[in-house]
């Protein structure tokens, strides 16, 4: 089945990708010719970009490198009309027809950047645990629109920049909401369909995702840490039964099988890539709520959020070593044999999006422009998302400019180019679209500072990290004089 309904006339392809740059061009509300032309610099480039400045060397990039720096530092984006721009464009969805979401945090490292504010400790992940580290930049939350089987495609949907008086996990909760509200508005999803599937990793509260959008046609399906602890339903209160009810059962510990009950699901499946996939599931698995961390500020009594959990594992991974067993959570309790195998593959879409994050970091350059503001990476990194729409709108359009070391691409498959070979494409493309960015008119550049003198205005230095203290635990609340 095909991720992406692809429409046969090659007319109807070019007019939409026409619709998006007019309606991309109309989202830049200052500098806009220098930062259209700058996006269309960024898609016509032959190799990977290695500086922001030699983008103005590129031939489609009509105006110097001043009004290139200028253009991210002054120019201005409406990115809720952006946003709105970029979900219109039709989304992936799974086998079954679902709209399968991942969210995941990537980090623009700015280390010795001290003049540039709102800087954060990144976690930076190495071959071991003991060579992590923490690094100061600036994080993104993204989310993507993943497409089934194997491929490096996915549809960027949104980007937020975390602050430092952010909450990771309200900011996700939020972000997840306005997504799918656009996609409902764009009529992605209708009443009816199935319910978006997002996707998280370990790094997520998953129950608390379900809880704060329980209002939404969603389920949330995130990864667990094996040293985990969940519970199993209260067992049924007899007529004899004294003292409150209880709202927890026995404790199901991830990595002592003696604790886990027998499995209401087993399925196993024969992959290319992982050999035999078995899982097992347990319906109505609940894990125990506590005032602390992403429930620290809840009001009232902590709820009971039952969900599906699975356990996938495989024969062999890639790498080579040593497979190590999976759980995943679901917020759906009562899953079927055939949504368990179908949760759990959708899961190992996810790492779909780090593709995604090195094309964005290696070919197309995110990362590489040294900008001290942080509403200029803003700026470009929304850039950076209408070039990878753009290259999503031509997959179905681009020719295949192969080296002569490379291999044929696969005619047979929707995703038969790469992202990387549909931008070396691109320029050909680029004499087809429409191109409303006007031609620079002829100026000056300014005098600039009298060489000699001083910088009388020095930018102040910032520190990294936090700039609020949360609340009081509820430990520190119920000590003496708490």
């Amino acid at each position: 089945m095909s991720s992406v309904p692809e429409p046969v006339d090659r007319v109807e392809l070019l007019r939409r990708l026409d619709r998006f740059r007019e309606e991309f061009y109309t989202c830049l509300t200052r500098r806009a010719d220098a930062l259209f032309e700058l996006t269309d610099a960024l898609l016509c480039s032959g190799g990977p970009v290695e500086s922001l400045v030699g983008l103005s060397l590129i031939a489609e990039h009509r105006r110097g490198h001043g009004a290139l720096y200028d253009a991210v530092n002054q120019g201005r984006v409406n990115l809720e009309r952006l946003r709105r721009a970029v979900t219109a464009v039709p989304v992936p969805v799974a086998a079954d027809g679902r709209i399968v979401l991942a969210i995941d945090v990537s980090s623009w490292l700015r280390r010795e950047a001290h003049t540039s504010p709102d800087r954060l400790y990144c976690h930076v992940s190495g071959q071991t645990r003991a060579q992590d580290q923490r690094i100061p930049g600036w994080p993104y939350s993204i989310v993507a629109a993943l497409e089934t089987g194997r491929t490096s495609w996915t549809a960027i949907l949104d980007a937020v920049r975390l602050g430092p008086a952010d909450d990771e996990m309200a900011v996700a909760c939020a972000q997840l909401r306005e997504v799918i509200d656009r996609l409902i508005a764009a009529g992605h999803w209708q009443p009816g369909d199935q319910p978006i599937l997002v996707v998280t990793d370990s790094g997520y509260d998953t129950a608390r995702l379900a809880h704060d959008l329980a209002d939404l046609p969603l389920q949330v399906l995130g990864r667990l840490r094996t040293s985990r602890v969940m519970r199993l339903p209260a067992p049924a209160r007899t007529p004899t039964t004294v003292g409150r009810p209880r709202h927890h059962g026995p404790e199901l510990r991830l990595a002592d099988e003696s604790t886990w009950p027998s499995p209401d699901h087993h399925t196993c499946t024969e992959t290319r890539r992982y050999g035999i996939a078995q899982a097992i599931a347990f319906n109505r698995v609940h894990p125990r709520l506590t005032r602390r961390s992403a429930w620290i500020t809840h009001t009232g009594p902590l709820p009971v959020i039952e969900g599906t959990l699975i356990r996938l594992t495989v024969d062999r991974v890639p790498s080579g070593q040593n497979p190590k067993p999976i759980w995943l959570w679901c917020s759906t309790p009562d899953l079927n044999t055939a949504q368990v195998d179908l949760f759990w593959q959708a899961y190992l879409r996810r790492f779909d999006l780090e593709h995604t994050f090195r094309l964005l970091k290696q070919t197309l350059g995110w990362t590489r422009p040294r900008l001290r503001d942080p509403n200029a990476a803003d700026t470009w990194t929304w850039l950076i998302i209408a070039a990878h729409t753009q290259l999503r709108l031509a997959r179905s359009l681009a020719e295949d400019l192969r080296h002569p070391w490379e291999k044929p691409a696969d005619t047979t498959r929707t995703d038969r180019l790469s992202p990387a070979r549909v931008r070396r494409a691109f320029r050909n493309l680029r004499a087809a679209t429409i191109r409303p960015a006007q031609a620079p008119k002829p100026t000056r550049p300014g005098p600039g500072r009298p060489p000699g003198s001083r910088n009388q205005h020095r930018a102040p230095h910032h520190d990294v990290g936090k700039t609020i203290h949360r609340a009081r635990t509820q430990a520190d609340l119920q000590k003496p004089g708490g």
